[in-house]
């Protein structure tokens, strides 16, 4: 199977190609950028031309369904979604922070990424599997439920974690296609893409605009 790879949860945009009948995959990301919305197209177009493939030998689609941001994951599951349906190709959504823990052997692994606002998404594996999470926390407060051999983290933020997870192994990492692939089912029939978001959007309807006091009390209306 020919599978296409998209990741839009972090900084970084990541798309990828993965052939499961021999095991091979090839990855075309864009690090540290915010105009997935911009890239995501002309990088999957530039990664198929790289490889002499066309969207219709697609077999399927993975994408991460975060925990992200409310743009970046929108604008990597909108794309998978449209993708999937034109070309009648299932589409399998998986978690982002699984996705980064395969690149990891710690048996024992706390994985975080940047939520903005002071926060970072995290989740804890233990022998490869997920042991806790994911949620979304401040970073000088995040205490995972088990020791911790290894802490993937945005470097920037190591500073800001508690004093005994600094002192441990840390690397910054986002997903790639090959482990994207590795945590979806692609045998099962895909479920509905849900987004984690773990918080509610940055835009929030306007209050109201307060009424004047000088202004006379509205008339309530009779009722019949």
């Amino acid at each position: 199977m020919l599978i296409l790879a998209l990741d839009t949860a972090t900084t970084d945009l990541v798309t990828g190609l993965v052939d499961t009948e021999i095991s091979a995959a090839y990855d075309a990301v864009v690090p540290g950028t915010r105009g997935h919305n911009e890239q995501l197209m002309p990088t999957i177009m530039a990664l198929l031309d790289d490889h002499a493939t066309t969207l219709a030998d697609l077999d399927g689609i993975v994408v991460g369904h975060g925990p992200g941001p409310f743009t970046g994951l929108r604008v990597g599951m909108v794309t998978a979604q449209a993708l999937g349906q034109a070309l009648r190709i299932p589409v399998h959504g998986v978690s982002s922070l699984d996705a980064i823990a395969t690149r990891h052997s710690a048996d024992n692994l706390l994985v975080t990424t940047d939520a903005r606002r002071r926060e970072v998404y995290w989740a804890s594996y233990q022998a490869g599997r997920r042991s806790a999470g994911p949620g979304v926390v401040r970073p000088e407060n995040l205490e995972p439920p088990h020791p911790v051999d290894a802490v993937v983290v945005p470097q920037r933020l190591v500073v800001k974690l508690p004093s005994h997870l600094q002192d441990l192994e840390t690397v910054e990492l986002s997903p790639r296609a090959a482990g994207l692939v590795a945590v979806a089912d692609l045998a099962q029939a895909p479920e509905p893409l849900s987004p984690e978001y773990l918080r509610r959007p940055d835009a929030v309807p306007p209050p109201e605009p307060k009424r004047s006091a000088a202004l006379p009390p509205l008339k309530k209306e009779a009722r019949p």
